[in-house]
């Protein structure tokens, strides 16, 4: 496609979108599918898969979500609609979460940028990844979507659509679906667990029954039937007689064997999706000094790959090349995953102001604390002095040189 075909179409594109904008919330109008309320079975019925796509999205949702230029906070209309409202049905917690659980359970999450007649982003949809493909274009080489809908097929280029994905296998342009390559485990977990329930519903209650003579078959019939009436009607109570002895048989309802195929089943999943097994209360032959060990290896591990995913779409679509020159980007904060309890944090806070490699403000910004007008400095225990300060100005050498005690610098 040459270039003028590419911005007719941009052009073009933008002007419907903003039409649609300005005209209705449906997002039928584009595509006349149902996106919300996706389900599928494994996730519905697998607690272990249910889990760990939970504990993932929830994450990933959870962790605040700033626009940055040169590591100050800042502001604009794409950061608005990203971090505040980025569709009308939707608050960004759904958003980032609905993304990363379509993610888990397709191996894609797609996610359509609309933007008004000025360029500018004024919605982001996600969609469902059924009705989503990946293209070519083959004249110009560039990455395009192509949308299935109702009223007939759209193409969007690759800036105006969110993709996140698993990692991709060698020529693709989708992530592998995870719960795929999880399909032997999962059949075998569900075979387990009915064939235990079967185990458990077939015979609840089994007795021995020891006559003293032997009776022929006919006679046996009778016994039992009379048995089984006898224990019904009398609310489970049975009565002993003379020459007949009742021994009740010991049922285990979960065998040893439901606890190994569930730890399996753990294990399985915990790698398929990167994630470490005691993340899924999975704790035997695991050994932690802290909880903040637990969460460095998740973070470092598990989250900061899926965020450095997040991050590089939305500062390659959402933001332009002029605001990225200018030192604009998008950053989650992982940091608040990575926090110890309060003695730790307070001495790792005290140890980096007194150090002079953290301000003040720094840290009240971190734990969202209004800041100080003299929060912006660095300082240097001595006790305490901004670094710009000439040093002969500090207590300490001032005393020395009155003659007052006090120690030389």
């Amino acid at each position: 496609m040459k270039w003028y075909s590419r911005l007719k179409f941009a052009v073009k594109s933008a002007v419907t979108a903003w039409k649609n904008y300005t005209s209705s919330s449906d997002f039928s109008r584009w595509f006349g599918r149902t996106f919300w309320g996706i389900d599928n079975s494994t996730l519905a019925t697998n607690e272990t898969i249910f889990s760990v796509i939970t504990r993932l999205s929830n994450s990933l949702a959870a962790l605040p979500l700033k626009l940055y230029k040169n590591y100050d906070l800042a502001t604009n209309q794409a950061a608005d609609v990203l971090i505040n409202s980025p569709n009308p049905n939707m608050t960004s917690f759904e958003f980032i979460r609905l993304l990363e659980t379509i993610r888990n359970q397709t191996g894609n999450s797609y996610a359509l940028i609309e933007r008004d007649i000025r360029g500018q982003v004024a919605r982001i949809t996600p969609l469902d990844p059924a009705y989503v493909e990946p293209v070519i274009e083959t004249e110009s080489g560039e990455l395009w979507y192509q949308v299935v809908g109702n009223n007939g097929t759209y193409y969007f280029h690759n800036l105006d659509m969110l993709h996140f994905k698993h990692i991709v296998g060698a020529g693709g342009l989708k992530g592998i679906n995870p719960l795929k390559v999880l399909t032997n485990t999962t059949d075998f977990d569900k075979a387990v667990r009915e064939f235990s329930l079967k185990e458990m519903q077939g015979a609840p209650h089994s007795f021995i029954l020891k006559y003293q003579a032997n009776v022929d078959t006919e006679k046996r019939k009778q016994i039992i039937e009379d048995f089984k009436r006898f224990y019904q009607d009398n609310g489970g109570i049975l009565f002993q007689e003379p020459g007949v002895e009742i021994d009740p048989i010991e049922r285990k309802f979960i065998a040893a064997d439901i606890f190994t195929s569930e730890r399996i089943t753990r294990s399985r999943v915990a790698n398929v999706f990167n994630v470490p097994v005691h993340m899924l209360n999975d704790s035997e032959g695991q050994s932690y000094s802290s909880m903040e060990q637990m969460m460095r290896e998740f973070v470092q591990l598990t989250l900061m790959p899926i965020v450095r995913q997040y991050e590089q779409e939305f500062n390659r679509k959402l933001l332009t090349p002029a605001e990225r020159q200018a030192g604009f980007y998008f950053k989650f904060n992982v940091n608040a995953l990575l926090r110890g309890d309060t003695a730790a944090q307070s001495d790792y806070y005290t140890k980096a102001i007194r150090s002079g490699w953290m301000k003040p403000n720094e840290v009240r910004q971190l734990e969202d604390l209004p800041p100080e007008p003299e929060g912006d400095k660095l300082w240097i225990s001595g006790d305490l002095y901004p670094m710009s300060m000439d040093p002969r100005q500090r207590k300490s050498s001032s005393s020395s040189k009155g003659g007052v005690g006090g120690g030389q610098d």
